[in-house]
């Protein structure tokens, strides 16, 4: 095994190392979620060294400058102030999603207009539209980090795989029995995942195009699916009031998550694998433990269904979106709500935090995104001007650029 060259990943804080073995270029990534401005460098650094082999003694100065580098990156907490930068009537008809590509360089707006849009960040321009659905483009993803294909899933039972650069459809899969309602590529980009209205999620092969596996074990529609970052495992939620974890290297179930009593509305994991966080229409969001299905905790305390519900970058906090207007935030390891987000006048749909950890962003139904700062949950900013409710809102992975979707069909840049 041969070092070649050293990566640095801001958010969350981490070393990527290329290295070469057996004359195959590989990568590992060494996580420092708990890197602080706080942290002894040196006492780290040797840590590192002792547990991993490709860092030899001759090289602990070079990690100890670029450890150095990250603290300091970390320690520039983001005060960024958003303005309006453009309003795009983006469709026709109705919008159903927006997602935006790592850097923040260009975003996708699907629509009830059956079409799917690729507009450019820093001109409001439309570069492309991609065209062929017969009903609802409703789910869209791009295969970040990498950016260059953009997935869509439609009403007509169909998901399309785009390039980004061209507007070609490379495949479109074909194979549920009723409308794709959520998708997701996995994070190597060589898989994507459709959940549908047919109580199914499938895997499909990026290159050939071919269904690799089909998830068959919920009683009800999937609504939310998710992989976890090292790409092994596939989370599945249903209005059947379950999650399911499934091995996506054979297909096979792990784990069924069984204690929500309603539907669920979101399931993911946390970064190191380590955690599964469920929300539901039952009013809490579950907190599971990844490696044995058990659940480790409870999170009460809203007065109406949960809508959405993220952890940050490192996952050691949690937040929860309600119906009933406020949002909260959870310590991940005391599973205490720290702070209480109450300003809204409406359900609050969609919830995530700014890659830096320290602001959150909330979409709501009083035609409304705000910016919060997530230590003490006081709001920082109204994102006002939508004439309609926000349904879908993100940040970019620097944080300085947010996008929000409306039903008055019409994106808002801010930034």
């Amino acid at each position: 095994m041969k070092l070649k060259s050293f990566l640095l990943r801001y958010y969350p804080p981490g070393i990527m190392l290329e290295y070469e073995k057996s004359g195959e270029l590989k990568t590992k990534s060494i996580d420092l979620l708990d890197l602080g401005p706080s942290t002894d460098v040196s006492a780290l650094v040797e840590e590192i060294h002792q547990a991993e082999p490709l860092i030899t003694a001759s090289r602990a100065e070079q990690v100890k400058l670029l450890i150095q580098r990250l603290q300091e990156k970390l320690g520039q907490h983001s005060n960024h102030t958003f303005y309006l930068f453009k309003v795009l009537k983006a469709h026709i008809l109705p919008l159903t999603n927006v997602a935006l590509n790592k850097s923040g360089s260009c975003f996708i707006t699907g629509s009830y207009d059956r079409t799917c849009k690729l507009w450019d960040t820093a001109s409001g321009e439309e570069l492309n539209t991609l065209e062929g659905h017969r009903n609802v483009v409703y789910a869209i993803a791009f295969n970040n980090p990498y950016g260059d294909k953009i997935a869509t899933g439609s009403f007509d039972k169909t998901c399309k795989l785009w390039s980004v650069e061209t507007g070609q459809c490379y495949h479109t899969f074909r194979g549920h029995r009723a409308e794709i309602v959520c998708l997701s590529f996995n994070p190597q980009s060589t898989l994507v995942a459709t959940g549908s209205m047919d109580t199914t999620a499938k895997l499909w092969d990026i290159q050939n195009g071919e269904e690799v596996f089909s998830l068959t074990g919920h009683s009800a529609e999937i609504i939310s699916l998710s992989f976890n970052t090292s790409g092994d495992r596939i989370i599945t939620g249903s209005f059947d009031h379950t999650v399911i974890v499934w091995d996506a290297d054979t297909g096979r179930k792990v784990h069924t998550l069984i204690g929500h009593c309603a539907e669920i509305s979101s399931a993911l994991f946390n970064w190191d694998c380590s955690l599964i966080l469920t929300g539901s229409m039952d009013k809490t969001c579950m907190l599971w433990d990844a490696t044995n299905g058990k659940c480790m905790a409870t999170l009460t305390g809203h007065e109406d269904e949960i809508l959405d519900s993220c952890f940050d970058y490192t996952g050691k906090l949690i937040a929860t979106a309600s119906a009933d207007g406020t949002a909260r935030i959870f310590s991940a390891a005391t599973r205490k709500c720290i702070a209480k987000l109450e300003g809204h006048e409406g359900d609050i749909s969609k919830i995530s935090f700014n890659p830096q950890g320290n602001r959150l962003l909330t979409g709501s139904s009083d035609k409304t995104a705000r910016i919060w700062d997530a230590q003490t949950g006081q709001c920082l900013q109204v994102l006002e001007g939508h004439t309609d409710e926000i349904f879908s809102c993100a940040f970019n992975y620097k944080g300085n650029i947010v996008i929000t979707g409306s039903k008055d069909n019409t994106c808002r840049i801010w930034r």
